[in-house]
C-alpha cells in the first residue's frame, strides 16, 4: 500500500520494531545504579563458577578479553566462547539490572536526595571500581591491560583539550609523557630505591607510597615548564606553527633522553617501584575526569572553545586568546606528565623509543576515534582503541593494516568521531529513572504506520 510515495512497512518490520520497542521499554526503568549492580554480580559469578564453566565448554581457562582474542585467532572456539560471555556476563547483568531496578531507583533518588551530589557519585564510583577490581583479579595479564587503558584515558583526556576544546593541533604529547615519566622516576629512585647510579636512598623507602602522590605532580610540572617551549613561539602566530613545533619538540626530547646516560640512555631507566597499582590508577583517572570535567564546564575552561569557533570576535569580548591558549596547553601537557609517571611506575622500566612516532599515532587515533570537544568520546576512544589493538594483537603485522583501515572508515562515516561535541550531566547521569509501566497497545502504537493525511 502506498500513500503518496510513503511505503507502509511489511508486516515483518512492524513486528521487529514492536520487539525493539518492548526491550527498550523493559531496559528503560533501570538506572546507572542498576546496571552497576547486575555487572557486579557477573563478576562474582566469574569469580565463583569462571575457571570449571570454562574447562566445561571447551576453553583452556576464562577468556581474557571477552572471548574476543578466542573468536579470532580459534573459529572453532567461537561457540564455547560466546556461550561463556552469554552465561557469565549477559544474562546476570541484564537479569540482576532488571529485577534489581525498583530498589535501585529508590537507592539512587534517596542518595541524591538525602546527600549531596557527591556522596551518589563516589557509591557509583566504588562499585565501579569494585567491577573492574573484580575483572581485573582474574590475572596479572587482565590487571595489566586495565592499568594501561586508565593511563590511555588521562592521556587522551588531555591531548582533547588542545586538539578538540581548543581547536589546535599538537603533537608533542608523547614528549609531555616522557617527561612526566622520567622525572617521576628520577624522584621516586632517588628518594625512595637504593640504586646502582643514585645511591642510596635520600629518605626511607617506607614512606615511599605515601610521597608518590607528589612525585606524580612533581612530574606533571617538569611536563607543564616543557610545554612552555613550545607555547611561547608557537602561540605568538597562527596556522601550522603549533604543529610543526610540537612535533620538532617531541623529537628533542627522545633525542635528548636518548643522548643522557644518567637515565638510561637509549638503553632506558629501570628500577622503578611499582607503585601504581589499580587502585592507585583508577584514583588518579577518575580524578583526571573530574578536574577536566569541571574545567570545561568553567568561564576559563570555555574560553578555549570561544577561541576555536572565532579567535578575532573571541578577542573583541575581551578574552586574552594568547593566555587562553597557553593556559590550557600547560594544563594539558601537566595531565600527560601524570599519565607518563603513572606509566612509568606500571611497567617499573620505560625506554626513550616509547614515547616516539608510534605513541603520537596512537593518542591522536584515540582522540579521533572517540571524539573531539568531548570527555565521553576521550573515554570512548581510548578503552576502544587499546581494545581493538589487544584483540588483534595475534595477527602481528596484519594488525597495523587492519586498525588503519577502520580508522579511515570512521573517519569518512564521522570524521569529527563517534562521539564528538557531546557532553553528559554527572547529575543526570546519577539520577533515578521513571518506572513505565506502559501496555502492550501503548507500545504498538508506537511502531505503528503514521500514513500522511491519517488522523490518528
Amino acid at each position: 500500500m502506498k500513500v503518496r510515495g510513503s511505503t507502509v512497512p511489511p508486516a515483518q518490520a512492524i513486528a521487529r520494531n514492536t520487539l525493539l520497542a518492548k526491550v527498550r521499554s523493559q531496559l528503560a526503568p533501570i538506572p546507572l545504579l542498576g546496571w552497576l549492580f547486575g555487572a557486579f554480580l557477573a563478576m562474582v559469578v566469574e569469580q565463583a563458577v569462571g575457571h570449571p564453566l570454562a574447562q566445561g565448554l571447551g576453553l583452556s581457562g576464562i577468556p581474557g578479553l571477552f572471548g574476543l582474542r578466542i573468536m579470532l585467532t580459534k573459529p572453532a572456539l567461537i561457540p564455547s566462547a560466546a556461550a561463556y560471555v552469554l552465561l557469565v556476563y549477559a544474562l546476570p547483568t541484564l537479569v540482576v539490572a532488571r529485577l534489581s531496578a525498583p530498589l535501585a531507583n529508590r537507592l539512587a533518588k534517596w542518595l541524591l536526595e538525602r546527600f549531596p551530589l557527591w556522596v551518589s557519585l563516589i557509591v557509583h564510583l566504588g562499585l565501579l571500581y569494585a567491577i573492574v577490581h573484580l575483572w581485573g583479579g582474574i590475572n596479572a595479564y587482565r590487571t595489566l591491560f586495565l592499568s594501561f587503558i586508565m593511563v590511555s584515558i588521562i592521556l587522551t583526556l588531555s591531548l582533547n583539550l588542545v586538539n578538540g576544546y581548543m581547536g589546535e593541533f599538537s603533537c608533542s604529547h608523547p614528549g609531555f609523557m616522557a617527561l612526566g615519566a622520567y622525572a617521576t622516576s628520577i624522584l621516586t629512585v632517588l628518594l625512595f630505591v637504593n640504586d646502582d647510579v643514585f645511591g642510596a636512598p635520600l629518605l626511607p623507602p617506607a614512606l615511599g607510597p605515601f610521597m608518590f602522590p607528589l612525585a606524580l605532580i612533581g612530574g606533571g610540572l617538569v611536563a607543564a615548564v616543557g610545554a612552555l617551549v613550545v607555547a611561547i613561539p608557537s602561540f605568538r602566530t597562527r596556522g601550522d606553527y603549533l604543529a610543526i613545533i610540537s612535533l620538532a619538540f617531541m623529537f628533542i626530547v627522545k633525542s635528548l633522553i636518548e643522548n643522557l646516560e644518567i637515565i638510561g640512555g637509549p638503553r632506558g631507566f629501570m628500577n622503578q617501584p611499582k607503585w601504581a597499582g589499580l587502585p592507585t590508577v583508577f584514583v588518579w583517572m577518575v580524578i583526571c575526569v573530574w578536574v577536566i570535567y569541571n574545567f570545561t564546564r568553567s568561564t576559563i575552561g570555555k574560553a578555549p572553545s570561544a577561541v576555536r569557533d572565532d579567535e578575532t570576535a573571541a578577542g573583541a569580548m575581551t578574552i586574552n586568546t594568547r593566555r587562553t591558549k597557553i593556559v590550557t596547553f600547560l594544563f594539558a601537557a601537566f595531565w600527560a606528565g601524570v599519565a607518563g609517571g603513572l606509566f612509568a611506575h606500571v611497567m617499573g622500566y620505560i625506554n626513550p623509543g616509547t614515547f616516539g612516532v608510534l605513541k603520537l599515532s596512537e593518542v591522536l587515533a584515540m582522540v579521533y576515534l572517540g571524539g573531539l570537544n568531548s570527555i565521553v568520546g576521550s573515554i570512548t576512544g581510548a578503552v576502544g582503541l587499546q581494545l581493538l589493538m589487544e584483540v588483534l594483537r595475534p595477527l602481528q603485522l596484519w594488525k597495523w593494516i587492519v586498525i588503519p583501515i577502520l580508522l579511515i572508515v570512521v573517519m569518512i562515516r564521522r570524521p569529527a568521531g563517534l562521539i564528538s561535541f557531546t557532553e553528559v550531566n554527572i547529575e543526570d547521569l546519577l539520577q533515578p529513572r521513571q518506572t513505565l509501566r506502559r501496555s502492550v497497545s501503548t507500545e504498538l502504537d508506537e511502531v505503528s504506520v503514521r500514513v500522511p493525511g491519517e488522523e490518528r
